[in-house]
């Protein structure tokens, strides 16, 4: 016993459990059933479907610890998940094992998303909408990597689980590990630091195949410097193929959102960053055989075609002979076509001849008529019928015909065509002034 402790006090000594009960039915009585609104956080499914969480206020600046006994869980008609705003209504009660204060709950609500949670939202609709989380500005993952950087801390079990799984699938591939935090305040900026040290070595001659960002799961607070802008910014820059495993399946981070290729868990990043090695050595087989099978038919057509000329070469005098067989074959055959092609054209020639003979009789009665008529219209307009009837042509001694008084003057020789004869004229007066054109012209 305490030494200074008097009798008076020893009314006042209470047992833990005893103290612990005490307490728990005052606030029971005091606080019968309560309703709370707060922001979920750690939420957890034990496999007996009982619900822990901690509802933590909107500033965080308090939290109480909460239980839901899978009874009342069933009644729950949304899933909740760290961020949530929500309403609970319960009993206070303290949790005598630990003697800490909780809520027991019998109905939950959606009150809002959390402020957290909303803030995820607004700057994953703003990046969204700068193209940082198109689909095709990502890359593909090379099929065989030879180094690969690994961005997380070397204290978590994230970087272990990496390691583990590239050692079993792919004992080859060089991993150089980038070291960074990857929670509280101070994560984003050694991120940001991380994924900068990793372009500057990969340009310096360290080549990269590709990168893992990752670590283990965690409350939204835990993973928050995943949702950094800063972060995701980075992660775009990334010079080479990112694969981003951060907190378990159902954690989505904006980080995720903006990597090339996003894995459930750290150990799926490594598995999907490298092919696994017995995997690759039985396609690798399976691609061998097939090629020495095509390799081996090739041979086979090769030596078939070869043993075929040779066979060839090794009798040319029966060469010599198909060919000839062959030629006398095609000479028979243009001779027969020749003689067929001279009787088909006899045979043309004599039906057109007909033709032409038919042809000709047909058309010579006509012909002959029309001839006649011409003639006797050539005949009727021969000058020469005109000059029997008394008429007379002039012409110049050169034979160019007069037809004008005004091509003459007096003492000039002109012609006269008859009928039977030539007469050389002279004129004798100038015909020119006593022309009707002539006096017209001296009257104006």
């Amino acid at each position: 016993m305490t030494p200074g402790i008097g009798g008076a006090d020893r009314a006042r000594i209470w047992t833990v459990s005893a103290l612990v009960q005490a307490v728990g039915d005052t606030l029971s009585a005091r606080f019968a059933t309560c309703l709370v609104r707060g922001e979920l956080s750690g939420f957890t499914r034990a496999a007996s479907g009982h619900a822990y969480f901690t509802l933590k206020d909107e500033h965080g600046q308090a939290a109480v610890r909460c239980a839901m006994f899978r009874r009342s869980f069933a009644s729950v008609d949304f899933q909740p998940a760290d961020g949530m705003l929500v309403e609970v209504r319960g009993q206070l009660a303290v949790y005598e094992a630990r003697g800490e204060l909780q809520v027991v709950v019998d109905g939950m609500r959606q009150a809002g998303e959390g402020a957290l949670y909303e803030q995820f939202l607004r700057l994953k609709a703003r990046l969204e909408a700068q193209g940082l989380f198109d689909p095709a500005r990502k890359r593909e993952l090379p099929r065989f990597p030879r180094r690969v950087a690994v961005v997380t801390s070397p204290a978590a079990a994230a970087w272990r689980d990496v390691m583990t799984a590239l050692a079993r699938r792919a004992p080859h591939v060089e991993v150089v590990l980038i070291p960074t935090a990857v929670q509280g305040a101070e994560a984003p900026a050694q991120i940001v630091q991380a994924m900068a040290e990793l372009a500057l070595a990969h340009r310096a001659g360290l080549s990269f195949d590709a990168a893992i960002l990752c670590r283990g799961g965690g409350s939204l607070e835990d993973l928050w410097a995943f949702n950094d802008e800063r972060v995701v910014r980075a992660v775009v820059g990334c010079p080479v193929p990112l694969v981003c495993g951060v907190g378990h399946e159902t954690d989505i981070s904006l980080a995720d959102l903006a990597a090339d290729l996003r894995a459930p868990t750290p150990t799926a990043a490594a598995e999907l960053i490298a092919m696994d090695r017995e995997a690759a050595l039985e396609a690798q087989e399976r691609l061998l055989q097939r090629m020495a099978h095509r390799v081996r038919q090739r041979l086979d057509g090769s030596g078939q075609r070869l043993d075929q000329a040779a066979l060839r070469l090794a009798r040319p005098a029966e060469l010599l002979s198909i060919q000839g067989r062959r030629q006398a074959l095609l000479a028979q055959r243009l001779a027969q076509a020749r003689d067929r092609c001279l009787r088909e054209a006899k045979a043309d020639a004599g039906v057109l001849q007909a033709r032409l003979l038919a042809a000709t009789k047909a058309q010579w009665p006509a012909q002959q008529h029309r001839i006649d008529v011409l003639a006797g219209r050539l005949h009727a307009l021969d000058p020469r019928r005109v000059l029997e009837r008394g008429y007379a042509w002039l012409s110049d001694p050169q034979g160019r015909p007069l037809t004008s008084v005004m091509q003459v003057r007096a003492d000039d020789v002109v012609q006269g065509v008859l009928a039977d004869g030539v007469l050389q004229m002279r004129v004798t007066a100038d015909p020119v002034a006593s022309s009707p054109r002539r006096r017209r012209a001296a009257k104006t």
